[in-house]
């Protein structure tokens, strides 16, 4: 049993492979955290609450131990003695938000259960987890809350979302809706989160908890460049191999808020969730609302073994479909080759000569349809400019496909322009506010897609763009955020559920899409990076990681993805020098292995290659062929830091630990600059391990060598790199034997 009840002493024990996490009830009423951490045995739980009077309010005048504004709560309130930060506050018809949840009945089941309309991680069999859902209520005026909890046989990870059920007659407003708080025990932590801007996304950011408010937030209606749904608490000293982490994921793709508040006492309180700025849900009788889901992962083994859990679970137990456990195909795209000047033959060229090279699948980016000559226009008008395209997709597609590659297709369904047939018969199907500005970006506003009619029709456009054409490849684009968020479909009391409805909307429209034509592969992009978070994963298992492709700037946003998505999620190509958005000059080598870190890919004009750059693409690729499946389903390990200094590294590990993949970069180059080793991890050190060559030739990276794993771990190899800037290396290492 993964989750075990004692009812004498009314707690509740949830473990999974390495973890326990310990919940009670005070007076046989009130929810409250008693441990999450390293694993432990049956016992005494009871005792790790400990209540003392302090000079605070208590709602029990009989016990003035238990103050609510002491007690470690597992889903707090306001309005009744608690004045930290509530996961939740509802607003009765009378005005009122003093509403106090408390415990009414739980049950524990075998598997996990869909949530309603939206992502989630997921199980493919009853006996691969256990929840349990404690439903708490008000007596006063009949809301419930539902908690559920799912721990994982094989994860130590746990999910926890809550439903909301308005079981009174009197309509009742949520103002706040947070899908988990947790109360740690004490406030010595550091914490860590992923900020960042368009080109420069998921940074590290880590720094010591202090007392009061800490946090992060969307308010833009998407996930977004400046933060991701992701947070951790460290304990002192914790590092990528040691030390306890305690990281909260939230499933969803929308505006969002995680927060720590450290209290007068000492103690954390940390929630995440829908953010409360500008929403609100009216709940009327029988009327139920579910928030999105966090996934909670605690590590005894630091941020490696953190990232490693969410990497499992997220590449099989989240993202979904055909492509879930296939190798992705090696892709060009024709964007930075062409931007919006191409015709068939050009794209045909391009074509012939990323066949040769040996690359599987054609991308056709922005630019295909309606009058788009620029970012001006047409957005919404899904059908094939001819004057580009004579015959249409399918031809061209059928032309890709007779050269032996997969077609794609670049779309941006969520916006729509104002110069577009669409918006002249449809004015109304965007957000707006009347009589106010509508505020543009890049000439487009964005489709009200809480709106079932819109969403809708925007599903039968693209679907029918999709049915149209032998189309392997989706490239799904989203390139702004929300302003003037309201819709004209709903009523005044409603105007603040829009933000939520939208991705409610969208994910409907996904959902739809998905099933429809099962054999595509979806990537999710948002002006690149800017909606890489697990709730589009659901639907598209992967993401075109940022619109920033020079090779020095990758190292650090790929570096910080890692922290929570696998590689096989990110997109990572290679692009032309300079580089257009840094521009930068790296030599072709590194900026291959940047992209070998990911779905690789090349975003360049085939065409211009000289003959010694085609020869060495057409090694790469053949190169990444052999290695994609570590990439793309081993266990990550980061060796070197590329925040911590000049270097970078990490590596790729076979499950059985047969096969590894090492990537090192040293970004400047040092005059008389010192001798560098590089530590592995994750081997069999009872084994020996051979160095196996690289593009064939067996003199390359001392290919043939064979290192115990014990001398790779401890003793590491030489990380010596070719003179001057932007260097790299790979080494690829096989088991020859294992010690018995």
């Amino acid at each position: 049993m993964a989750i075990l009840y004692d009812e004498g002493k009314r707690i509740f024990h949830l473990q999974t492979p390495g973890t326990s996490y310990v919940i009670g009830l005070v007076k046989d009423e009130v929810p409250v955290h008693l441990y999450w951490g390293r694993k432990l045995r049956a016992g005494a739980l009871e005792r790790m609450l400990r209540c003392v009077w302090r000079h605070e309010p208590v709602p029990y005048p009989e016990d003035r131990t238990v103050s609510f504004n002491v007690l470690p709560l597992e889903y707090p309130g306001c309005g009744t003695g608690d004045f930290r930060h509530p996961a939740y506050q509802a607003q009765l018809d009378d005005g009122t938000t003093a509403v106090e949840l408390l415990y009414d009945s739980h049950r524990i089941f075998r598997g996990k259960p869909p949530l309603d309309g939206l992502p989630a991680v997921y199980t493919e069999a009853d006996d691969e987890a256990e929840t349990l859902e404690l439903t708490l209520v008000n007596r006063y005026s009949g809301l419930k809350a539902v908690l559920s909890y799912t721990v994982f046989e094989r994860h130590d990870a746990i999910a926890r979302s809550v439903r909301f059920v308005n079981g009174g007659d009197r309509p009742i407003r949520l103002l706040r809706a947070f899908s988990a708080s947790v109360d740690m025990p004490d406030s010595h932590y550091d914490w860590l989160h992923l900020s960042g801007a368009w080109l420069r996304e998921r940074m590290i950011e880590r720094r010591r908890l202090t007392t009061g408010m800490q946090g992060i937030e969307s308010r833009r209606g998407a996930s977004s460049h400046q933060h991701n749904p992701f947070i951790a608490l460290l304990a002192p000293g914790a590092d990528e191999d040691h030390g306890d982490v305690y990281a909260f994921s939230l499933v969803y793709s929308g505006s969002f808020a995680a927060q720590a508040e450290v209290e007068q006492y000492g103690t954390t309180r940390v929630s995440i969730g829908l953010n409360p700025f500008d929403f609100g849900w009216l709940l009327e009788p029988g009327a139920a609302f579910q928030t999105p889901e966090a996934v909670l992962v605690y590590s005894a083994e630091g941020l490696g073994g953190m990232s490693r859990t969410f990497h499992r679970l997220y590449r099989t137990r989240l993202c979904r479909g055909e492509y879930r456990d296939r190798t992705r195909p090696v892709l060009i795209n024709n964007w930075e080759a062409t931007y919006f000047d191409f015709n068939e033959a050009k794209l045909l060229e391009i074509v012939r000569s990323a066949r040769a090279l040996g690359i599987e699948l054609f991308v056709l980016d922005d630019g295909w349809f309606g009058n788009r000559s620029d970012d001006t226009s047409s957005l919404g008008d899904w059908k094939v400019n001819e004057r580009k395209l004579p015959g249409g997709l399918r031809r061209l597609a059928e032309r890709v496909r007779d050269e032996g590659l997969m077609f794609g297709l670049w779309v941006e369904p969520e916006m729509i322009s104002p110069d577009s047939e669409l918006y002249r018969k449809h004015p109304d199907w965007c957000l707006h506010v009347p009589g106010r500005r509508r505020t543009e970006t890049r000439n487009q506003l964005v489709l009200d897609l809480s709106r079932e009619d819109v969403c809708d029709a925007a599903g039968d456009m693209i679907a029918g763009v999709l049915a149209s054409a032998p189309i392997g490849y989706v490239k799904w684009d989203m390139n702004r955020y929300m302003t003037e968020i309201g819709s004209a479909a709903l009523p005044p009391e409603r105007q603040r559920e829009t933000a939520h409805r939208y991705m409610l909307g969208l994910y409907r429209l996904l959902d739809r899409l998905t099933r429809e034509f099962p054999h595509i592969l979806f990537e999710s992009c948002a002006s690149g990076g800017g909606r890489f978070d697990p709730g589009m994963l659901y639907y598209m298992p992967q993401t075109w990681t940022s619109d920033n492709t020079d090779a020095v700037a990758r190292l650090k946003i790929q570096y910080g993805t890692s922290l929570v998505y696998p590689a096989v999620s990110m997109g990572a190509h290679v692009s032309a020098v300079p580089n257009h958005q840094a521009g930068r000059v790296t030599p072709l080598d590194m900026r291959a292995h940047a992209a070998m870190s990911g779905n690789f890919g090349y975003e360049l004009d085939a065409t211009a290659l000289t003959e010694e750059e085609q020869a060495r693409v057409r090694e790469q690729v053949a190169l990444y062929k052999e290695i994609r499946h570590l990439v793309q389903f081993g266990d990550l390990y980061r060796l070197r830091s590329p925040f911590e200094g000049n270097e970078a590294a990490w590596m790729y590990v076979s499950e059985d630990r047969s096969e590894a993949a090492v990537f090192y970069f040293r970004v400047l180059a040092e005059a008389n600059e010192p001798l560098r080793r590089l530590r592995l991890k994750g081997l069999n050190p009872d084994a020996d391990y051979r160095l196996e060559p690289l593009d064939g030739r067996e003199d390359a990276n001392g290919a043939g060598i064979v290192y115990g794993g014990d001398h790779l771990m401890w003793a590491g190899l030489h990380a010596d790199t070719g003179f001057g800037d932007f260097q790299s290396r790979l080494w690829r290492l096989k088991m020859v034997r294992e010690s018995k």
